[in-house]
């Protein structure tokens, strides 16, 4: 685990702009990087960022959109995935996915810049909502694990046998949840670190239905960014930053093997 860097800026808009400016660069350099041929750092011909969801971070994606060092990247050589989504229809709004292609990702697709195949999704929920009501928690549970499976052996065939993002962006609710690993859970209990990804059911916040990456497989990204704005995460911020790996408060678990920042508001730091 690195040592945890707290950024505070005055407001959301302005943690928006400063996480948005700060991908794109990150993505330039570490473009750059994987041309360097040094027996440090072989070379490495793609950059990999994880999202997640939330109104933090939809924020910084619009603001990406709109920034002119889009154009100075090669996104061939981008792919793009995500630490949890909803299992809900692939078109329907509660989707991380969908939320960051509207934002962002289909303009770069649209523009030829972004390779569809270079999109990587978590599996979509193709029932009816008939056959989703009338569903059994046995069939849920089902569903979600060969999800959860399917994007292990996504990484895995992307990635190799420990696969590892190069940056990712997450958001911590007001019960320190990250990603879908929410306190009194079983998700926050793999530690496993062959588990890359976990089915959640009965998630305390709706839909109830998903699908996110483990707590050590996140754990392995390069370069973590929390972005976390708001009086109402203070109580959460507080019992995170007071003990690491705390399962009563999920974002604890959350580190970077390079980097670790926390872009937050004042507000939010209050009873640090």
């Amino acid at each position: 685990m690195v040592n945890r860097k707290l950024e505070v800026y005055k407001d959301p808009e302005t943690v928006a702009q400063a996480a948005a400016q700060r991908t794109l660069l990150a993505i330039l350099d570490g473009l750059s990087e994987c041309d360097s041929d040094t027996a440090a750092k072989p070379v490495r011909n793609r950059y990999d960022v994880a999202l997640t969801g939330g109104s933090d971070i939809l924020r910084a994606l619009t603001y990406m959109a709109s920034n002119p060092l889009v154009d100075a990247i090669d996104w061939n050589r981008v792919h793009f995935w995500w630490g949890d989504d909803r299992f809900v229809a692939a078109t329907d709004e509660d989707r991380s996915s969908w939320q960051a292609r509207e934002r962002f990702l289909n303009k770069l697709v649209a523009d030829g810049r972004l390779p569809k195949s270079n999109i990587h999704e978590m599996a979509a929920d193709t029932r009816t909502p008939e056959q989703v009501a009338a569903a059994s928690d046995t069939e849920n549970d089902e569903l979600l694990a060969k999800a959860a499976a399917d994007y292990e052996n996504n990484l895995r065939n992307e990635l190799g046998d420990k696969p590892t993002m190069d940056l990712l962006i997450l958001g911590m609710g007001p019960d320190g949840h990250f990603a879908s690993l929410f306190p009194g859970h079983d998700g926050i209990k793999v530690t496993d670190p062959a588990r890359l990804a976990v089915g959640v059911s009965h998630s305390p916040k709706m839909p109830p239905l998903r699908i996110s990456m483990t707590a050590p497989m996140l754990a392995r990204t390069r370069r973590t960014w929390m972005l976390t704005c708001g009086a109402g995460k203070a109580d959460a911020t507080a019992h995170v930053f007071a003990q690491a790996n705390n399962p009563n408060y999920p974002s604890s678990f959350a580190t970077g093997t390079e980097e670790f920042v926390w872009f937050t508001t004042p507000d939010a730091v209050a009873k640090l």
